[in-house]
Parts: structure tokens; C-alpha cells; sequence
């Protein structure tokens, strides 16, 4: 029997547990399976390194990690990975992969939203967030905080991966079709390998907030805890003023928003990718897994914007309203996910306009 090509749902992903094809160290937490992707846990430390590596097609994670490795910090009962760190943590999540199945990996909304970059590798790795078709070993995050400190603890979700089998990419004109039966977004689409997406700067008008800037030398954040910050502790509002543009001061960190509401539809999942870099001096979103049902008004989520993690590269950019900031690619599902995006299973961002990451209270 062939299988179809697609994004693995979760009923498919609880399968490969059954099947030996994911291993966790300890009982997966209840929330952990989302619609089209796996939540992976830190494990019990985390290595403080010189600098992030690959290990390359001829070597272990571990056979780089004795000259790397500055010294370690124990998560059993947490601990603060500092800003500008580098560190490299095991998952308790292990895998060995049918042959017809790889994965991506991507850190979840509320990691990116925080400027916390993470990218997984696995033994003998050639590209962070990839997992080879068939991969058995071990799974490991690298966590990069750039703005705020962190606690972390053993247990914290600060990745997620998505499973597939094969190539289901939709190309434009399959995007095309699928937008004349949901639509994908608020407006006249525009599809260029993909979706794509533009960044609002006018808001509701003058003095209305468009977004966030920010703030240096903050207390630390918990990763773990929910609506537990002030929002000015941590943040600067921008408001709309005359013009409706922003100059994005370089290694600076804004939370904006697209333009568009967006779809993911049922039987399909997303994911943001970035821009032609000749298009623009600064990078966005971190966080790039969309699931299916996202801004699906059946599953509460008519209206969803998408919320976009911007930093500038070594020079200051203007960005105007309107400009395009990036697009979204979508792939098919294996099957229909039996619960969708919005529908009970901790979705923190279903319906959301410009949005903080769920440590802030509202």
C-alpha cells in the first residue's frame, strides 16, 4: 500500500509512539500532541557552548560536545540560561523513523514571541530543523536567548516538530483553487511560492497601537509560566503617528503584525518562511508552524492575524504599511486531524490580532 503524501495529524503521531517510532523518557504531557505537530520537552541539562555547531554527516552530537562544552547547568529544578548564551540541551524525546517519514523542527509560538531562538540537531546533522527520513537517535535543541534571560526547567516545550511523508507542498495554483474554497485571506490574494503576507502599520489609525518594541535588562522570564509579567516590564508599545512606517533600529526585537487575516484550513497545515533577503534588511518570524484550523471560523479562529517576530540585520530599514514581510507555504495533511487548531488543545493564539506570547498578562 502506497501512503499518501502530507503533514502527519496527531491521531498519526500517537501512532508512531505506539510503533516504537517516538520514545520519551518519561509520560507525554497531555497537551503535547497538537493538531500537525509534537511538543518536545527539555531534558535534565543543558550545555553551555563556546559556539552552536553541526556535527556533520561523519559524527555524533556527543563526539563534539567535550571540546565545545564551557560547563553545564542542571534543569532538574530549573535554571537561567542568560542572553547572548549559547546552549544545547538533549529532549526527552528519541526517534527512529520509518523510512518513509522525515521532520522539521520549529520553536513554538510563545518561544519566538520572547526572541528565544532555538533550532534542533540531530546526530550527524548537515542543517538545523531537519530530520532525515528514517533518523534514529536522539533529538537535541540548541536555545539561543537574545533579548530577555529565561528559566527553563526540565520538562519546558520551547520546540515543536511536524512529521511528513513525502513532498505535499501546494503550489500557486493549487493555492489558487484552495482560496476559491476557503478563502486564505481578508483580500485579494497574492501568491509567489506561496502566500504572501504584508505588515500592518496603520492599525485603526492615529495612536492606535501597531505593535511592540523590546525592553533591555529585564528581570528574567519564566518560560513555564502563564500571564505572569507585566507587559511594560518587558515592552514598549508603538503607536501609529502620521506616516504610517517604522524604522527598525538594528538588533532591536519587534512584535508586529500581517495585514491579512489568514486560513489554514482543515486539510491543511502552514508554515511562515522568509522572504527573498534582497527584498529586505532584517529577519521574521522565528516561530513558523501554522496548524490546521488556524483563523478557521468553525474553530473560533475568523480573524486570526499572524504575529510576526522582526529583527533588523546591521543597518536601520524602513518598513512602510503594506510592505511585504513574508508568506506562507502550505502543505497537505495525511488525513484530516480529528481536532483542529482552537478546539481544546492549549492553542493560545486562536482569533488573535497583534498578541503577546501567553507569559504576559493582558
Amino acid at each position: 500500500m502506497i501512503e499518501t503524501a502530507g503533514i502527519l495529524p496527531a491521531h498519526r503521531i500517537r501512532d508512531l509512539f505506539d510503533a516504537g517510532a517516538i520514545v520519551s523518557a518519561r509520560p507525554l504531557d497531555a497537551d503535547q500532541i497538537q493538531p500537525a505537530s509534537l511538543d518536545l520537552r527539555l531534558g535534565t541539562v543543558a550545555h553551555r557552548l563556546r559556539a552552536s555547531f553541526l556535527p556533520g554527516g561523519g559524527a555524533t552530537v556527543e563526539d563534539k560536545l567535550g571540546y565545545l562544552t564551557l560547563h553545564d547547568l542542571d534543569l532538574t529544578a530549573g535554571a537561567v540560561l542568560e542572553t547572548g548564551g549559547v546552549y544545547l540541551v538533549p529532549v526527552l524525546e528519541s526517534l527512529a523513523l520509518p523510512d518513509d517519514v522525515s521532520a522539521s523542527a520549529n520553536p513554538k509560538s510563545s518561544t519566538g514571541r520572547i526572541d528565544v531562538f532555538t533550532r534542533l540537531i540531530t546526530d550527524h546533522g548537515v542543517a538545523f530543523d531537519q530530520i532525515a527520513a528514517g533518523y534514529h537517535g536522539r533529538l537535541w535543541v540548541e536555545v539561543s536567548p537574545r533579548t530577555f534571560p529565561i528559566k527553563v526547567r526540565a520538562g519546558s516545550r520551547l520546540s515543536q516538530v511536524r512529521f511528513r511523508r513525502g513532498d505535499a507542498r501546494l503550489d500557486d495554483m493549487a493555492l489558487a483553487a484552495l482560496h476559491a474554497r476557503y478563502p486564505l485571506v481578508d483580500r485579494e490574494p497574492r501568491f509567489e511560492h506561496g502566500l504572501t503576507l504584508s505588515i500592518d502599520l496603520a492599525g485603526a489609525g492615529e495612536g492606535a497601537l501597531i505593535g511592540y518594541r523590546a525592553r533591555r535588562h529585564t528581570s528574567v522570564l519564566d518560560v513555564d509560566a502563564k500571564a505572569a509579567q507585566d507587559v511594560a516590564d518587558f515592552w514598549e508599545p508603538i503607536k501609529a503617528r502620521g506616516r504610517p512606517s517604522l524604522i527598525l533600529d538594528p538588533d532591536e526585537f519587534y512584535i508586529l503584525v500581517s495585514r491579512e487575516a489568514v486560513q489554514v484550513p482543515p486539510e491543511t497545515a502552514a508554515e511562515m518562511v522568509a522572504i527573498d533577503p534582497l527584498v529586505g534588511e532584517f529577519r521574521v518570524h522565528y516561530a513558523g508552524f501554522f496548524d490546521p484550523g488556524f483563523g478557521h471560523a468553525p474553530a473560533g479562529g475568523k480573524g486570526a492575524r499572524a504575529v510576526l517576530e522582526v529583527r533588523s540585520h546591521d543597518v536601520p530599514f524602513i518598513l512602510d504599511h503594506g510592505q511585504t514581510i513574508g508568506r506562507l507555504v502550505y502543505e497537505r495533511m495525511v488525513e484530516m486531524p480529528a481536532t483542529l487548531y482552537g478546539q481544546g488543545m492549549g492553542s493560545n493564539y486562536q482569533a488573535q490580532g497583534l498578541k503577546l506570547s501567553k507569559h504576559f498578562r493582558a
